[in-house]
């Protein structure tokens, strides 16, 4: 039977940390299925469809991963998936509450659905989609924090809003 995993997030954009996550899940687990949350409390810089292809563009080396949006409860969409474990990062002590308390609510809901935690390598591990927004948005590179990809598409996106600024 195949083992498959489910990373949740919303990935606006993804960044190294995010990919350095799915490849060490890609190594344990058959398949790992990055699932691009729609999460109606944020409001995302780049539309779902432009995150999942973002997203897709970054992990193409990977042939055990696949991306795909959802909406509603992940842990249905794991059981629709057939998902043995969810996947979550954690970048620093700040995050266990939260994931710790998001973990204990998806346990009660489906027991037989395991989280497991992976931490980003060292140098990842302070990386946040929001910050590396925030950098791009002032015009600072942002290349060394994302996949090419996601950094192409960021500066597009911000050469817009500063087109768009100017008239």
């Amino acid at each position: 039977m195949k083992r498959v995993a489910i990373y949740p997030g919303s990935f606006d954009p993804i960044t190294n940390g995010h990919l350095n996550v799915i490849e060490r899940a890609a190594r344990l687990f058959d398949t790992v299925i990055v699932a691009i949350a729609r999460n109606l409390e944020k409001t995302p810089l780049f539309p779902i469809a432009d995150r999942q292809k973002i997203t897709a563009a970054a992990i193409a080396h990977l042939l055990n991963v696949r991306v795909i949006c959802f909406t509603g409860l992940l842990v249905d969409f794991a059981r629709h998936k057939k998902a043995c474990a969810l996947i979550r990062g954690l970048r620093a002590v700040s995050d266990f509450e939260f994931e710790f308390q998001m973990a204990l609510m998806n346990r009660r809901m489906a027991p037989d659905i395991e989280t497991l935690f992976l931490m980003p390598k060292d140098t990842c591990a302070y990386l946040s989609s929001h910050m590396i927004k925030e950098i791009a948005r002032l015009g600072g590179d942002v290349g060394k924090f994302v996949p090419p990809v996601a950094s192409r598409a960021l500066a597009r996106k911000f050469r817009k809003n500063k087109k768009r600024n100017q008239e």
